[in-house]
């Protein structure tokens, strides 16, 4: 007797950047990819009406209007730990799952936010540039500057890479203290306000999950009570810093430095930063490791494969 053909299940990558998992996900899957279809009707009025999973990379924008036409979908798997992209509630009105990679980077995102910490403070990045411009003279080093010992480090946001955060600036025996909007138990005191935090502190860690309500929370008044000798550190998402106050207050000289890893619009322009000093800048790659990178795939396979069983998810997003 013929066999009956087997049915995959069909899924759709949502951003070029998840490519590298399609051969991965093709022997269970049928998959498609959305950027192959700019014109967005011809992709709802074709494999999107089969579509029963999206894999996503959660800080990218999933529109609303585009998973309301899709009358299959019930799985958004993010392989990102934040999904600040996507409508959490609004998902789950709909009857639509998330996941995410709850944790997996945490640690090292919170290396990459030491090293920007470090090459900010201690001028690593700008001595490279001098050595390699020639400037290095018996008369011409680089200026003095303080050490870590004993400073204020002030840490928004104490999840999983706050605390990962916490516990590496300890070791480097900096004061730690962080301020959020809900009191935990903690090891480290807690600040009556953000302000207060940034005025106690010589270094400002963004640390803290993005959603709606805290965009641009490093407002231009938290900035300027950081103050003209003070570090700010983010790690977390461009959205939760003013840029253009932070820009304004680098080039005033109201704020001392700023280290940044994310940016308000990724790929931020190259012309944006040509002319703002005492800057250390990296393309959103602090949680991207050869370590982190096949664990978050591997969770996001996991996710897919039990909700296609209908077995408990993994790792949903918290309620």
């Amino acid at each position: 007797m013929p066999q009956t053909p087997v049915v995959k299940p069909h899924i759709v990558l949502s951003h070029e950047m998840l490519l590298p998992l399609q051969p991965l996900l093709e022997g269970a899957y049928e998959v498609c990819r959305l950027w192959d279809y700019p014109d967005r009707l011809a992709f709802l009025e074709g494999p999107g009406k089969q579509v029963q999973a999206i894999v996503h990379a959660g800080e990218m924008v999933l529109p609303r209007d585009l998973l309301s036409e899709m009358p299959r979908l019930g799985l958004i798997a993010c392989v990102s730990v934040g999904y600040d992209g996507v409508d959490v509630p609004w998902c789950r009105a709909h009857g639509l799952a998330v996941t995410h990679s709850v944790g997996l980077n945490a640690g090292d995102v919170a290396d990459h936010a030491l090293g920007l910490m470090l090459s900010a403070w201690r001028g690593i990045a700008e001595g490279d540039r001098r050595v390699r411009a020639g400037r290095w003279t018996s008369m011409d080093r680089m200026g003095a500057r303080h050490g870590l010992r004993g400073r204020r480090a002030g840490i928004i946001g104490l999840g999983h890479i706050g605390e990962a955060v916490a516990r590496r600036l300890e070791v480097f025996e900096l004061k730690v203290a962080w301020w959020g909007p809900r009191p935990k138990e903690a090891a480290w005191p807690r600040a009556d306000s953000l302000l207060a935090l940034a005025r106690d502190s010589d270094i400002l860690m963004v640390c803290a999950r993005p959603d709606a309500s805290n965009r641009h929370l490093v407002s231009a008044e938290v900035i300027d009570a950081l103050g003209p000798q003070g570090l700010l550190v983010n790690v977390s998402r461009g959205s939760l810093v003013d840029e253009d106050a932070l820009v304004a207050a680098l080039k005033d000289g109201r704020l001392g430095m700023a280290a940044l890893d994310v940016f308000e619009h990724e790929p931020t322009s190259p012309a944006r930063w040509a002319d703002v000093p005492h800057t250390v800048l990296t393309p959103h790659t602090a949680g991207a490791t050869l370590d982190s990178i096949p664990a978050m795939v591997n969770l996001t396979m996991e996710n897919l494969r039990r909700y296609f069983l209908g077995e408990p998810l993994a790792s949903p997003v918290a309620a």
